[in-house]
């Protein structure tokens, strides 16, 4: 299985992308910035979208993809996520207002968006891959993803604080060869990551103490601004033997 990573900053600018990465040639997961540089007929193939959470860094290609997609495609696509950032994408985007409710489009019985709720501790199977949802925390309902290729395993935080279930739930991965794991601020902004729920430098590597040595580590989300002094933090800060890397835009990952 290959994990391509389309988009993995914490802004845009200068080439940035926001966070979406790509599972084979059919599914994402999420669907920020970096999912508008794929091709078209690439767009046409995505058949499930899996949502960490419905912030709009998460989600801003999302109505943008359907609209494309729209005259080329005969079955829908799936968005799953959790019931709270469901219930977000049809108060506050495809409500006719901000977009059109793909739901109802060509036709009420056959809509281009269909959704599917995948809450924390849920799995999906497509073929060998499987994705679980695990638990994150956020300032909104959010969840991490497990996915598993049969060989090995990748987990993606998406947006998270220091949260004891999402490590355990790490933890407890047998076959884990990445974790990519979000560092969205540096450690002179502790207070802001904090409020907004992100992690720092200081803190990713206390809790990173309790994983067995070994991993591909890679570091996701950082604001643009602060990119190299957050690397220079945790590198400067991480114990002899721990290896972090900075997720970019272009990396594949096999699993």
């Amino acid at each position: 299985m290959e994990l391509q990573v389309l988009g993995c900053s914490g802004g845009i600018g200068a080439g940035n992308r926001t966070t979406s990465l790509r599972l084979g040639d059919n599914v994402v997961i999420d669907a920020g910035t970096g999912l508008a540089d794929l091709p078209l007929a690439e767009l046409a193939r995505i058949d499930h979208v899996f949502l960490t959470h419905a912030h709009l860094d998460h989600i801003a290609c999302l109505p943008l993809l359907l609209d494309t997609v729209a005259p080329v495609r005969t079955t829908p696509v799936t968005v799953h996520a959790s019931q709270s950032a469901l219930d977000t994408l049809q108060r506050h985007i495809f409500n006719w207002q901000v977009w059109p409710d793909f739901t109802q489009i060509p036709h009420p019985d056959r809509g281009l968006l269909r959704y599917e709720v995948m809450e924390r501790g849920d799995t999906f199977t497509l073929g060998e891959l499987t994705l679980t949802a695990l638990p994150v925390l956020h300032t909104v309902p959010a969840v991490a993803y497990r996915m598993d290729s049969g060989k090995a395993s990748v987990v993606f935080s998406g947006d998270t604080d220091d949260h004891a279930p999402f490590w355990q739930a790490v933890a407890a991965v047998d076959n884990l060869q990445t974790l990519i794991i979000e560092t969205a601020f540096a450690d002179h902004e502790a207070a802001l990551a904090r409020a907004s729920r992100h992690l720092t430098p200081q803190r990713l590597l206390a809790a990173l103490g309790a994983l067995p040595g070994g991993l591909d580590i890679r570091i996701t989300h950082l604001k643009p601004f602060d990119h190299e002094l957050i690397m220079r933090e945790l590198t400067g800060q991480a114990s002899a033997g721990l290896q972090l890397k900075r997720l970019l835009q272009g990396d594949v990952i096999r699993f």
